[in-house]
């Protein structure tokens, strides 16, 4: 998209809107006219600004004749009234019709009170699914029966125009939600490679982690070996345990700033820290998502201390804590797509059976390239040696320990959908005080 052609994304419109006779074409027409151009690669439009646009969409919209603001439309029926709605939603509404979700009635808050969306029916899960990716982390978004609000801070309107700007990319390119998501996700992991903490210095990592975990789980606690702990109940079913280490092989490099190519990242100076930030960012971002799943059971949470120096958190975590899980994914495989089962295909950290839910969450989530292999020591061994079945799955990162380290933020998500998968389609079942399998 060169700049005009986002510009108007934001506000609702698109060049095809020329190709046909309609109300989108009539308003887009007078607005390029008002800009004194028809050409989107137009020079003189470099200095244009989002006000001034807005400014001429509000401008040709005066020229037109509308039904009046607050008037109820059923777009399966009538043209959009785009030249009546507020400038801030405008975008939104339009993108959320043309991706099927069908709007009634609409208002951007004016800078006073939340936005409001009202529909001509109750979201799917997908639906809702589809707006949250859209949406920006500061933009809240609470759904009510056939009615969405979207809280922005004062003077953050234009958290609407970026949340109408991810809905067009959305209409344009139907493949992209993933990148949106990944893109979303990716400040979640910039933020924790951004806390050092090497083997016995987890402190800082595991106050900020602490912090986060309120707002997502019942309870937490530090048991006594420091490991950060916590539960969450999501109704009857099995007890899974997600699992990470908090600590670095070594200190960040003071000073060191971040590098991105593509949906790499790299860091300036020293180890990137990847592993295992990368795996706590896989973990957290479910515990975001996991309540629009269909899993019931609940879930557990172990952030482990000194695993660069012999999985010593994990050996000796509270084992009360671990009683009732039925199994545990740890996330701490370097590279995309493993679903590691054992060490060196010696010591096993579970069935087979276990690692083929995880082949066939990646075939439903359209990812067939997960495979079982094995792998090396890491706290996953340490779970199966307390007779709990246990992958280690690939959380994207390469050349650990070293300053050559990397991250794909990309293959970092997919591993969050992989899992999500699982849980949603609840591959994974509880008998009892132990684990069964279901086919599938």
């Amino acid at each position: 998209m060169n700049k005009l052609e986002k510009l108007l994304a934001r506000q609702g419109l698109q060049m095809k809107d020329l190709e046909l006779p309609s109300h989108e074409q009539k308003l887009l027409n007078l607005t390029l006219s008002n800009l004194k151009t028809t050409n989107p690669s137009d020079a003189k439009l470099a200095d244009l600004s989002e006000e001034m646009l807005i400014n001429h969409v509000q401008q040709a919209a005066s020229y037109m004749d509308g039904i009046g603001r607050g008037s109820l439309v059923d777009p399966r029926r009538n043209e959009l009234p785009l030249s009546d709605m507020d400038d801030y939603i405008r975008g939104i509404v339009r993108w959320l019709n043309e991706l099927g979700i069908y709007t009634s009635m609409s208002c951007d808050g004016h800078d006073r009170r939340a936005a409001m969306l009202w529909l001509i029916e109750p979201l799917t899960r997908k639906e809702m699914d589809v707006i949250l990716t859209c949406t920006p982390d500061d933009l809240r978004v609470k759904f009510h029966g056939k009615k969405i609000s979207l809280h922005y801070p004062k003077g953050q309107r234009k958290l609407l125009l970026d949340t109408a700007e991810r809905l067009y990319q959305m209409v344009t390119y139907p493949d992209t939600m993933i990148d949106i998501e990944a893109s979303k996700f990716k400040s979640r992991l910039v933020e924790l490679l951004h806390i050092s903490g090497e083997s016995g210095k987890e402190r800082n990592i595991r106050k900020c982690l602490d912090r986060k975990l309120q707002s997502v789980v019942d309870y937490t606690y530090v048991d006594g070996a420091r490991n950060l702990l916590a539960y969450r109940y999501f109704g009857e079913g099995p007890t899974i345990l997600l699992s990470a280490h908090m600590d670095t092989f070594e200190e960040f490099e003071v000073g060191r700033s971040l590098n991105e190519r593509g949906t790499t990242l790299t860091s300036s100076a020293g180890i990137l820290g990847a592993d295992d930030r990368a795996g706590i960012a896989v973990i957290l971002e479910l515990l975001y998502r996991l309540e629009r799943t269909n899993f019931n059971g609940t879930i557990k949470v172990a952030f482990t201390v000194k695993e660069e120096i012999g999985c010593v958190g994990s050996q000796d975590i509270d084992t009360c804590f671990l009683e009732d899980v039925n199994s545990a994914i740890v996330i701490d495989r370097r590279g995309t797509r493993d679903i590691v089962t054992s060490y060196a295909d010696i010591i096993p950290f579970c069935s087979e059976s276990y690692g083929k839910i995880f082949e066939q969450a990646g075939k439903l989530a359209g990812m067939p390239d997960w495979k079982i292999t094995a792998g090396g020591l890491s706290d996953a061994r340490s779970f199966a040696e307390k007779g709990i079945p246990s992958v280690n799955l690939s959380a994207g990162y390469m050349h650990e320990h070293t300053d050559a380290e990397t991250v794909d933020y990309k293959a970092t998500f997919e591993t969050v959908k992989l899992i999500e998968t699982a849980l949603h389609e609840r591959l994974i079942l509880g008998h009892g005080d132990r684990f069964v399998v279901p086919v599938v």
